[in-house]
């Protein structure tokens, strides 16, 4: 296992699976997992969408396009079970239909649901033969599931004036659910090697949000000890860390990178 410091976050000769690798922190994600020498497939339900991202990518590390929905659980299994090895394996893709309390239907909170906890599950279980085979080649698997800060706190309204910009009260209650998915996990894996982990962002809206409303921008702001908003790519450290040899004694927690957000 590598010890130096240029080669303690390096990724050369692992495979990384990002799902949800083409969007708002899934590209610096996967761009960070690249850069660090992981060959890396990118999955999304948009194939054209992966395709114009792949291109994007530093052409050193390669890439590979896995466009399937995650929650067609078939189609995942399938995919799983036929990789000869997997060394990190990241759950990032949510799919969900913004709605206000009084037009939450239960099949919404379903598909929440499905995409981010079910979906995850599936994929581990299926990968399984694929991790332990990475253990056996490298030592260590790891497996990151990117909750949020709704998964550990609830949304203070007085920040969302505009209904159109809250938190759907059903995205909590799966990051919740994933977080602690996250933990049985790493207690059911521990003796395999395979680290389990959870990413927990916080507030990263994307910059057009910021560009169309400064003022919602600035409330998001405020509610953090540094004073701002997240850059996505400030979302790709915290992640190569719990991919790579230096989180090796890591299992079971819930990293947050939220600026302070769930401190105060």
């Amino acid at each position: 296992m590598p010890t130096g410091l240029s080669s303690l976050f390096r990724l050369d000769g692992c495979t990384a699976f990002v799902s949800g690798a083409a969007g708002h922190l899934g590209r610096a994600m996967t761009g960070i997992l690249c850069e660090a020498g992981a060959d890396v497939i990118l999955n999304g339900r948009d194939e054209a969408r992966l395709k114009k991202f792949q291109n994007e990518l530093d052409k050193t590390s390669s890439t590979e396009i896995a466009a399937f929905d995650m929650t067609d659980f078939a189609v995942s299994e399938n995919f799983f079970a036929g990789r000869s090895r997997l060394d990190i394996l990241v759950n990032n893709a949510i799919a969900m239909t913004p709605a206000p309390m009084s037009a939450l239907t239960p099949a919404a909170f379903d598909q929440t649901y499905r995409s981010s906890v079910t979906a995850a599950f599936t994929a581990v279980r299926a990968a399984l033969p694929a991790l332990r085979a990475a253990v056996e080649a490298n030592g260590s698997a790891s497996i990151i599931n990117i909750s949020s800060m709704y998964g550990l706190v609830s949304p203070d309204s007085r920040t969302y004036a505009n209904p159109d910009q809250a938190s759907p009260l059903h995205y909590g209650p799966a990051k919740a659910a994933l977080l602690q998915l996250t933990r049985h996990l790493a207690a059911e894996l521990g003796k395999d090697n395979i680290r389990v982990n959870a990413l927990v962002p916080g507030p990263f809206p994307r910059e057009s949000v910021a560009a169309a409303d400064p003022a919602f921008a600035q409330k998001l702001a405020a509610k953090t000890m540094l004073g701002r908003t997240g850059k996505a790519d400030e979302i790709a450290g915290p992640l190569l860390f719990l991919a790579s040899s230096a989180s090796s004694y890591v299992t079971g927690i819930a990293l947050t990178v939220d600026g302070g957000w769930t401190a105060w």
